[in-house]
């Protein structure tokens, strides 16, 4: 199980125990912010693309979306996300419970700065019931394969 993994992978840095399992589901980011009582835009969702040939995930605020023209401007393609039934195979986690830690070998990633905005955020851990809190310089220092922040988000229309 993919959370398995999260928790082996964060031994390294010894908080593993960090990580917050619930008795309900927190696989989309409104789930997630009941089961933490917080504000559905700390929640740090992970999304998984395919861009030339390999795998990336942008990790991005839960109130924000990818933008495409700032997307196609950073990367030079058109955002294209990757499909259910791709997601688990490719990055190492199933969709719900997609995070950046622990993730197969080449995926890049890389988090978005609508992040910082706040002083900690929810990132999942592997499963549709997990999370962990952190800061954002945790957040970076924990990520596997990270390669920087960027900027592809606007906010979500109300």
């Amino acid at each position: 199980m993919a959370i398995d993994k999260v928790k082996e992978y964060f031994k390294q840095f010894g908080i593993e125990k960090c990580i917050k399992e619930f008795d309900v589901s927190s696989a989309t980011v409104e789930l997630a912010a009941a089961a933490l009582n917080c504000e559905e835009k700390r929640i740090a969702k992970t999304l998984s693309f395919s861009l030339d040939e390999k795998t990336i995930l942008i990790v991005t605020a839960g109130d924000v979306k990818i933008d495409n023209s700032k997307y196609r401007a950073l990367f030079g393609k058109k955002a294209k996300m990757l499909s259910f039934d791709e997601v688990e195979p490719l990055v190492g986690h199933a969709v719900g419970g997609v995070c950046p830690f622990a993730v197969n070998g080449g995926v890049e990633v890389f988090l978005d700065e609508s992040l910082k905005r706040f002083d900690t955020v929810f990132p999942a851990c592997g499963s549709g019931n997990s999370a962990i809190e952190l800061s954002c310089d945790e957040l970076e220092k924990y990520c596997s394969n990270f390669v920087g922040w960027i900027d592809v988000c606007r906010p979500k229309e109300a």
